[in-house]
C-alpha cells in the first residue's frame, strides 16, 4: 500500500497530494519541548508500506530538516518498504559551491543526511540550481511550477502581459511562462556582493507603457531584488506590476517592502504556507510520482 505521511507544517499540501494521487494519507504526532527539541511519533503502523513523506523545509528550514531526517530514519526503522521524500522547498540549494575559500557546502551536506536517513527517491520544487542535485547518492526529480503558474496568470487578465526575470538564472523560467501566456519577456543583470549580500540591479530601457508586468523568480525572500526591479518597471510606464514564484519565503517585512517599492500583488505556491500560497503543486507533484506508484 502507499501512503502519504505529512508534517502538521505540510498539512494542506500533504492533503491536496493524497487527493490527486487517490491513495491513503496519514499524519504525524508532533510537539516541542520547553527546550525547543522536537518530539515525533508515528500513530499508524508503516510496516511493508511505501510512504510518500512530504515535509516543505521553509523556514524555520533548520527545524523542519532535522524533523525530516527523524521520521525518514524512524519509518525504515519501523518497516517501511520504500521511502520518497518529497521536499517541495529544499533548503540550502543555494550553498552548491564555494564562493569564498572555506565556506561549508550545506547543500551536499543535506544530501548526505537525506540518504543517510534511508530516503530511496527524492523530489523537489523548482530547486535554485538544477545542478545541486548532482551530488545527492540517490534518484532526485526537480518539478516545475512554472506550467502552474502560467495557468494561474492567465486567469488574471492581465493588460498585454510582460515577464521579467529579475537575473539570468531566473531567464528559463521567464521564457517558459511567457511562451505559454503568448508574450514577451526580458531579464536584467543582478549582482551580489559575497561578504555583504548587497544587491545591485542594472538598469535597462524597456517600454513597459500600459502593460501589466509579472517579475519571475523561484524563491522571493527578502523582497530586495523584487524592489529594484519593480521600480525599474514603473519608471518604465507599468501598469500593475505582480511579484510571481514558486517559493514565497517573503522573510521579515519582504511583503512591505515589496509593496512601497510598486508591486501590487504577491503570488506564490503552496511549498510555502502563507497569504501568498494561490496555487498548489500537488498536481505537478503527483504527475511525477505516478511511474513508481
Amino acid at each position: 500500500m502507499v501512503v502519504v505521511l505529512y508534517s502538521r507544517e505540510s498539512e494542506k499540501l500533504g492533503t491536496r497530494l493524497a487527493e490527486e494521487l487517490k491513495i491513503k494519507r496519514m499524519t504525524i504526532e508532533s510537539k516541542t519541548f520547553p527546550d525547543g527539541e522536537s518530539y515525533l511519533r508515528f500513530t499508524e503502523q508503516v510496516t511493508g508500506q511505501d510512504l510518500i513523506v512530504v515535509q516543505s523545509c521553509y523556514p524555520l528550514q533548520d527545524k523542519r530538516l532535522i524533523e525530516l531526517f527523524f521520521t525518514l530514519d524512524t519509518a525504515k526503522e519501523l518497516g517501511a518498504k520504500t521511502i520518497i521524500a518529497v521536499i517541495p522547498y529544499l533548503p540550502y540549494s543555494r550553498q552548491d559551491k564555494r564562493f569564498r575559500v572555506g565556506e561549508v557546502l550545506s547543500n551536499t551536506t543535506v544530501g548526505k543526511l537525506l540518504k543517510s536517513a534511508s530516503a530511496d527517491l527524492l523530489v523537489t520544487v523548482d530547486v535554485h540550481q538544477k545542478e545541486s542535485l548532482n551530488s545527492y547518492a540517490m534518484h532526485t526529480i526537480n518539478v516545475t511550477a512554472m506550467p502552474l503558474i502560467a495557468d494561474y496568470l492567465k486567469k488574471l487578465k492581465l493588460s498585454h502581459p510582460f515577464i521579467l526575470a529579475p537575473d539570468k538564472g531566473a531567464a528559463a523560467n521567464a521564457r517558459r511562462v511567457a511562451s505559454i501566456l503568448e508574450t514577451d519577456y526580458d531579464c536584467f543583470e543582478k549582482r551580489r556582493d559575497t561578504v555583504t549580500g548587497q544587491i545591485e540591479t542594472s538598469e535597462r530601457c524597456l517600454d513597459l507603457v500600459g502593460r501589466d508586468v509579472v517579475i519571475l523568480d523561484d524563491v522571493i525572500s527578502t523582497g530586495k531584488t523584487i524592489v529594484n526591479v519593480s521600480r525599474i518597471a514603473a519608471k518604465s510606464g507599468a501598469g500593475r506590476i505582480i511579484a510571481a514564484c514558486t517559493h514565497a519565503l517573503l522573510v521579515g517585512d519582504a511583503e512591505v517592502k515589496m509593496k512601497e517599492g510598486g508591486v501590487t500583488d504577491i503570488v506564490g505556491t503552496d511549498t510555502v504556507d502563507s497569504f501568498a500560497s494561490r496555487i498548489s503543486v500537488a498536481p505537478a507533484i503527483a504527475e511525477s510520482l505516478r511511474q513508481f506508484l
